[in-house]
C-alpha cells in the first residue's frame, strides 16, 4: 500500500500548480506509501489539529492531508462548534465549551470537569499531549510559537498533576512511536507556524506529512490498533465552521462520511476508544466510530 495515495497527492499538487500561475515553482510531491497492515481493534487514538481554515481551503491547498482522507476516510460534514480557538479545543477534549468564549489563558479559564485525558488515566489507560515549542511540561503561558490556547489539558484544574506529567514537548513523540508507547488518548499540537495559524497551509501540510509518516512507521500503527485524526479547530468564518477532517486506520479504503459530525463527536470517539461514557455534549453527538466503521470490539 499505497499507490492510490501517491497518485492522489501528485494529482492534487498538479491541480494546485496549474491554478496558481504566479506562484513560485514547487518541487514535485514525493510518492506516499504505507506499509500493508492487518486492521485490528482500535485501542489508541492520536489527533492532529491545525488552525483556522475551512474544508474547501484545506482540501485545495493541503494535498497530503486531502490525499490522506481520500486514501482512508474523510468527513464532508464535520463542523467546529464555536469561535475562537479555545472553546473548540475544550469541546474536543471535554465535550463542552464550559462557557468559554475567548482565548484567555488558564489563569482566566479553568474547569473542574474531567477531560478525555483524565478519563483515560482514571481507567488505567494512557494519555499524552505532545505540544510543539512548549518550553516545559504543561506550560500555562505562551512562549515563542507555543500558544497555550491550543493546549486544552492545561485548562482542566483537577488534572494539573497529570498534565504536568503527561502534557509534554513534541520531542517525546518520536520516542513513544519507536517504543510502541503511543497513548490510548493522544493529541499532537503544532506550533503557531506549523498549524497554519501564522504560516501557509502548505507549511502545515508538509509538517503533517513528516509527523504522520513517522507515526505510521512505528509499531502501534503496524499492529493495526492506532487510528489517526486530522482536523482543524475552526474555520475562518467563511464556511459556517465546516472543516476538513480525515481519519486514517488500516480498515479504511476511501470512505466518504457525510454524517453530521462536530468536535463533540471527536470527544465521543476518544471516550468510545476508552470504552468509557462520553463526556458532556459528546453523549448526544453523532458517533464517529459508527460513522467511520471503526472496530472498537474487544477493548
Amino acid at each position: 500500500m499505497s499507490n492510490r495515495l501517491a497518485g492522489w497527492v501528485i494529482a492534487s499538487a498538479l491541480v494546485l500548480l496549474s491554478g496558481c500561475g504566479a506562484a513560485e515553482p514547487s518541487a514535485p510531491v514525493a510518492p506516499v506509501t504505507f506499509a500493508s497492515v492487518t486492521p485490528a481493534t482500535v485501542t489508541k487514538l492520536l489527533v492532529f489539529v491545525v488552525e483556522n481554515h475551512s474544508l474547501d481551503q484545506m482540501r485545495a491547498t493541503m494535498p497530503y492531508t486531502a490525499a490522506l482522507g481520500k486514501e482512508f476516510a474523510v468527513a464532508t460534514n464535520y463542523r467546529a462548534v464555536a469561535h475562537p480557538s479555545l472553546p473548540n479545543y475544550l469541546a474536543m477534549t471535554g465535550g463542552s465549551t464550559f462557557g468559554v468564549t475567548d482565548d484567555g489563558p488558564p489563569s482566566s479559564h479553568t474547569t473542574d470537569q474531567p477531560s478525555v485525558f483524565g478519563q483515560a488515566l482514571s481507567l488505567g489507560r494512557t494519555a499524552k499531549v505532545y505540544a510543539e515549542g512548549m518550553p516545559g511540561n504543561c506550560a500555562t503561558e505562551n512562549s515563542g510559537e507555543y500558544a497555550v490556547k491550543h493546549n486544552p489539558w492545561a485548562y482542566y484544574l483537577n488534572e494539573r498533576s497529570s498534565c504536568a506529567q503527561f502534557d509534554v514537548p513534541i520531542t517525546e513523540l518520536s520516542k513513544d512511536v519507536t517504543a510502541a508507547r503511543l497513548p490510548n488518548a493522544g493529541m499532537v499540537i503544532p506550533d503557531l507556524c506549523n498549524d497554519a495559524h501564522n504560516c501557509d497551509l502548505s507549511v502545515a501540510d508538509r509538517w503533517l506529512r513528516t509527523q504522520i509518516e513517522m507515526v505510521t512507521s512505528g509499531p502501534d500503527w503496524r499492529a493495526g490498533h492506532l487510528a489517526i485524526v486530522v482536523t482543524a479547530d475552526e474555520d475562518d468564518h467563511q464556511q459556517d465552521n465546516l472543516v476538513l477532517t480525515a481519519v486514517a486506520h488500516p480498515s479504511m479504503h476511501g470512505a466518504i462520511v457525510t454524517a453530521p459530525l462536530t468536535h463533540y463527536s471527536l470527544a465521543r470517539l476518544y471516550s468510545e476508544v476508552l470504552a468509557a461514557p462520553p463526556l458532556g455534549e459528546a453523549a448526544t453527538a453523532t458517533s464517529m466510530a459508527t460513522a467511520f466503521g471503526l472496530d472498537l470490539s474487544g477493548r
